[in-house]
């Protein structure tokens, strides 16, 4: 059963799409339908990084050159809480099935607003340029409209299905489906890790 409250701001989000929504990410899901995969924390190469020093108390690496001060507000959030956050993901043969939760309300608000708010961007081709965002997310925003998304808020989270006719943006989204729920499981320090890894050093 879908939870009414929380459903309205979904499509409340949706049709306000446009005026900044709030950027998260889960799985950063596009477009067409507005998808929001649940947090999505990545950046991209060329987007800064490396730019700011490892502080998990204020984030600094959560700011983006086209992202609002409240978008910033609502990582750190879901980054602080995640502890609260729980996710299961299934590769589609032509997506990802994502089901994103946390057992306190003023999170999962977040989430959902996070989400929805990316995937207006994606589908906007619209991208925060956060610090630390993930260069999976760069394919994201270049076919964003190439994305088909349906998001739902529901009893077991909020689910989030994407699709696409491209190979790429499936592979990419299905990368950082794994990386979203590396974020879930660990927080920061998976961020630290794939920055690590992918010589983005903090």
């Amino acid at each position: 059963m879908k939870h009414p409250i929380l459903y309205g701001l979904v499509a409340a989000a949706v049709l306000g799409a446009g005026t900044g929504g709030y950027v998260l990410a889960q799985n950063i899901h596009g477009a067409g339908h507005g998808h929001g995969a649940g947090h999505g924390s990545g950046h991209g190469s060329g987007h800064g990084a490396g730019m700011h020093q490892h502080d998990e108390v204020n984030m600094p690496g959560l700011t983006g050159e086209n992202a609002s001060a409240q978008e910033s507000a609502d990582l750190a959030l879901l980054f602080r809480k995640f502890e609260t956050l729980s996710r299961e993901v299934e590769n589609l043969p032509n997506g990802i099935r994502t089901v994103t939760r946390s057992s306190d309300q003023e999170v999962m608000d977040v989430l959902v607003s996070h989400a929805v708010g990316m995937i207006d961007r994606v589908h906007a081709k619209d991208d925060p340029k956060i610090i630390i965002q993930s260069p999976t997310l760069d394919t994201f925003f270049l076919h964003g409209d190439e994305i088909v998304s349906d998001v739902s808020v529901e009893d077991e989270g909020l689910v989030v299905i994407q699709t696409s006719d491209n190979p790429e943006v499936v592979a990419a989204m299905q990368i950082h489906a794994a990386e979203v729920t590396a974020m879930v499981d660990r927080g920061m320090a998976a961020v630290h890790d794939m920055m690590m890894e992918q010589g983005r050093g903090h």
